[in-house]
Order: structure tokens, then C-alpha cells, then sequence
């Protein structure tokens, strides 16, 4: 086992583990004590999360635990996790800087005051698309929970420290799943998009390459090709995975922020309307905003 801590203060702008990994981005880390997603419980900093990860050690899964403990970020790993969980996290993210780029509308001024030390996360392509394709009407503690019902089901298992472990499916796992396995599972009407999609990533007809580099709109666009994804899913997946942090997905809690902070945003098409509001929010880390005012508003408002 490797472990190891690193000062929250060599973060600029710090660190809030469970803003950031309860915040509705990721749903591929699990909190050990049971409780994450549940509004109003301020004390998951201190509670140990775990992901799985692959590729690391000759392909094989890895396990990850974090928890933040004082001022310290301190974590365990079956490998050297520490570059991976600074990638994962974002944690060269200048936070003051980035939001030296976004204006101090008091809605947003509320929301980091509340949760400084929330940052994006940089999750793997796949899961972050199935997770999305999944939110589909539901709430984030629902979304957790279908995707840790398909780890459990359909992923690789992996031992550590006595305990037993679940990676996220492959595209190849899920492609092989029936819709019937996966509605068993919670995913509704979802599962022929999830199964479908799969297939695109598992035999490379679509591919997280395809979206990568282009500029963000047509990148947007070109998401539109795997199976379930309309124009907030795909700025999801651009937002927390692809390191587009210009991407502002218009979900129904930032829906409430337009009506009720900024309705000069509202444009009557959604590619209008994330355009206004991405020019509300300073443009470049408008995504940062975004992530800021949906937490705020799903916890607090």
C-alpha cells in the first residue's frame, strides 16, 4: 500500500473534498461511510472516498481512498497516486485567478463563500458520459446510485486492505449488457442509450478523440453522436471530463439561476441561452461558475 499528504494550503485557493466530489460532476468516487449526496451533512471532508482506476500498474485496476483531515488532503492507494489525484482533481487550478476571470455577481459571491475550495474534477471519458446519460430527469443521489449498481454488477473487482472493490464497466462489459440487466438496475428508459453508446466506444466508431481539440461548440456538436446525449449531457461530459471549463450545461437548478438572477440570459434556444450566460460568466471558466451556482442552489437555495 502507498499513502502520503499534501498540505491544502499548496492548493491556490485550497481544497473541499466533499464540495467537489458531492457537487453532482462525479459520480465515480463512493464515500465510505454511506452518506454522500445527502443534503445538509457538512461532514464528509473528514470521511474516506474511494475510486477505481485503471491502466496503472499493467493495465490492472487500482483503488484510490482520499479524505481531507484538518488542513491536510491525505490519501492510500494500491499505487503512487499522488500525480493522478492532483489530475483528477485539478489541483493546479489557480482558484483566485480563475475567478479574478468571472464577475462577482452576489449569486456567485454566495456560492464561494459557502464552498471555497470546490474545483472541477477531470474525470475518464467513459464513465463521465454514462453517468450523464443517466441524469436524465434524476437527482445526483440517484444518479450515484445507478452508477454504483453497474460498478457492482458489470465491473472489475479488486482487493484492498481487506476489502473488496468495484471498477467502472468497460464499453466492451456494458456493451455485452441487456436492457433488461440494466433496467434492472434503475436506468429506465436510459438503458438502450447506455448499451448503445457502449458499443460506439467499444468498437471505435465514436471515441472521446473525435471531440477532443475541436472548438468547444462543435465540440458540443460532436458529442451529439453517442446515443442519449442532447446539448446539456454534452456540455457535461465536455465540463467534467474534456477540460472545456468554458462549457455551462443548463440544467434545471442553473434554469432557476437564469429566471431568477439572470433573465437577460434567457434566449429561447439553448445553444443562445449557455452562450449569454457563458458571456455572463466571464467566458473562459464560465464552467468553474456554473459549477459553483448548481451546487449553492441544490444545497442551499
Amino acid at each position: 500500500m502507498e499513502s502520503g499528504s499534501i498540505a491544502i494550503g499548496e492548493f491556490a485557493g485550497g481544497l473541499d473534498v466533499q464540495a467537489t466530489l458531492e457537487s453532482g460532476q462525479t459520480f465515480l468516487w463512493r464515500r465510505e461511510d454511506g452518506r454522500a449526496y445527502e443534503t445538509g451533512d457538512a461532514s464528509g471532508g473528514s470521511a474516506w472516498y474511494h475510486t477505481v482506476v485503471g491502466g496503472h500498474t499493467d493495465g490492472e485496476s487500482e483503488v484510490l481512498r482520499v479524505r481531507q483531515r484538518d488542513d491536510r488532503l491525505e490519501w492510500e492507494a494500491t499505487f503512487d497516486a499522488e500525480s493522478l489525484l492532483g489530475e483528477r482533481l485539478r489541483l493546479d487550478d489557480d482558484l483566485p485567478a480563475i475567478f479574478e476571470r468571472i464577475p462577482d455577481h452576489p449569486l456567485l459571491a454566495d456560492a464561494r463563500e459557502s464552498y471555497p475550495g470546490l474545483r472541477i474534477v477531470n474525470d475518464p471519458f467513459f464513465p463521465c458520459l454514462v453517468s450523464f446519460i443517466c441524469s436524465a430527469q434524476m437527482r445526483v443521489g440517484r444518479i450515484h446510485g445507478m452508477q454504483t449498481a453497474l460498478a457492482r454488477e458489470f465491473g472489475e473487482t479488486v482487493e484492498f486492505d481487506g476489502e473488496t472493490y468495484h471498477a467502472f464497466p468497460t464499453p466492451e462489459r456494458l456493451a455485452r449488457a441487456t436492457e433488461d440487466e440494466l433496467r434492472e438496475l434503475g436506468l429506465g428508459y436510459r438503458a438502450p442509450y447506455v448499451r448503445r453508446s457502449a458499443e460506439l466506444v467499444a468498437s471505435g466508431e465514436a471515441t472521446a478523440d473525435d471531440v477532443r481539440g475541436l472548438d468547444y461548440e462543435d465540440a458540443r456538436d460532436a458529442m451529439q453522436a453517442f446515443v442519449g446525449v442532447g446539448d446539456k449531457v454534452a456540455d457535461c461530459v465536455l465540463l467534467f471530463s474534456l477540460g472545456y471549463l468554458e462549457a455551462v450545461p443548463l440544467d434545471t437548478w442553473i434554469q432557476t439561476a437564469i429566471a431568477e438572477h439572470y433573465p437577460h440570459c434567457e434566449k429561447g434556444s439553448y445553444a443562445e441561452t449557455s452562450r449569454a450566460l457563458r458571456e455572463e460568466f466571464g467566458g473562459e471558466f464560465a464552467g468553474y461558475a456554473q459549477t459553483y451556482v448548481f451546487h449553492y442552489l441544490r444545497t442551499r437555495g
